[in-house]
C-alpha cells in the first residue's frame, strides 16, 4: 500500500512538473511574440520617419535621386519583411541606404542648419535608441525560451508539444552594432 502511495505521489509530482514546464514554455513563447511585436512597432515608427527625412534632404539635393530611390526601396523591403531573418536582411539594406543618405546630406551646410531636418534627426536618434532597447528585450526573451527548449528535462515537454527555438535578431557586422550616428 505504501509503495502504491509513493508511486501515485511521484506520478502526481511528475504531472505537476510537466504542467509547470508546459506553462513556462507557453509564457516564454508569448513573451517572445510580444517582444517581437514591440520591436516591430519601433521599426515601423522609423519607417514612417524616413520619408520625411528623405523629403527634407530632397529639397536641398534634388539631383541625388538614385540615393533617394535606394532608401525608398530599402524602406519598402523592410516594411514588407515578415520573418526575423527577412527583417534582419532588410534592416541591413536599410542601414546602408541611410548611410548613403547621410553622406548626401553632409554635403549641404544649409540642410544641416534646417530646423525641420534637425528635429527629424533628433527623432531618428531617439528611435534608434528605442529600437536597440527593443532588440535587447527581444533577444533576452528568445534566450530564455531557447534555453528552456534545449535543456533537460524540459526539452521532452518542448518536443512533445512542438515548442521550437526562436531566432535572435542580430546584426551581421560590428560596425552596425553601434547606434547609427546621424551627423549632418
Amino acid at each position: 500500500m505504501i509503495i502504491l502511495l509513493v508511486i501515485l505521489a511521484l506520478a502526481v509530482i511528475f504531472v505537476l512538473y510537466g504542467v509547470s514546464i508546459y506553462n513556462r514554455l507557453v509564457k516564454l513563447r508569448t513573451m517572445v511574440q510580444e517582444a517581437w511585436s514591440s520591436m516591430d512597432v519601433m521599426l515601423k515608427k522609423r519607417y514612417d520617419l524616413i520619408p520625411n527625412l528623405v523629403e527634407t534632404v530632397k529639397g536641398y539635393a534634388a539631383h541625388e535621386s538614385g540615393t533617394f530611390e535606394s532608401v525608398t526601396r530599402a524602406r519598402t523591403q523592410a516594411m514588407n519583411a515578415n520573418t526575423v531573418e527577412e527583417k534582419q536582411a532588410a534592416e541591413k539594406n536599410l542601414g546602408q541606404a541611410m548611410v548613403n543618405l547621410n553622406a548626401v546630406a553632409e554635403q549641404y551646410p544649409d540642410l544641416k542648419a534646417n530646423t525641420n531636418f534637425l528635429q527629424l534627426q533628433g527623432e531618428l536618434t531617439n528611435l534608434e535608441s528605442d529600437i536597440e532597447k527593443s532588440r535587447r528585450y527581444y533577444n533576452g526573451t528568445v534566450r530564455e525560451n531557447n534555453i528552456l527548449v534545449d535543456t533537460f528535462p524540459s526539452n521532452f515537454i518542448a518536443n512533445m508539444y512542438k515548442f521550437t527555438k526562436s531566432p535572435f535578431f542580430e546584426l551581421e557586422n560590428t560596425a552596425e552594432r553601434a547606434v547609427p550616428s546621424v551627423k549632418f
